[in-house]
């Protein structure tokens, strides 16, 4: 309730996120009205699990016009860090 930006990936984008990829065009679900670009935003799976955050590439009216394959999200952080960086924790 207290997060004023988010970004909802579909389920095939999720895994990418996860393995610290950013979100393209084509992985975006839903993005919150009125978001401006660079602007930091938190990243949901479509069944508002949260995943990361990082840092909107894309204003929201951006969004609707770029293609398929441009970034709208970097990828800041997400939840697999912890997985993928296990070994080199202490």
């Amino acid at each position: 309730p207290l997060l004023q930006y988010k970004v909802w990936v579909k389920p095939g984008s999720e895994q990418s996120f996860l393995y610290g990829n950013h979100v393209l065009k084509s992985g975006l679900g839903r993005i919150t009205e009125n978001t401006a670009q660079y602007q930091g935003v938190v990243v949901y799976s479509m069944a508002d699990v949260p995943l990361g955050f990082g840092v909107a590439a894309k204003s929201t009216q951006e969004c609707r016009k770029v293609d398929p394959m441009a970034i709208v999200v970097f990828h800041q952080a997400d939840v697999g860090e912890y997985v993928r960086s296990e070994d080199a924790l202490t």
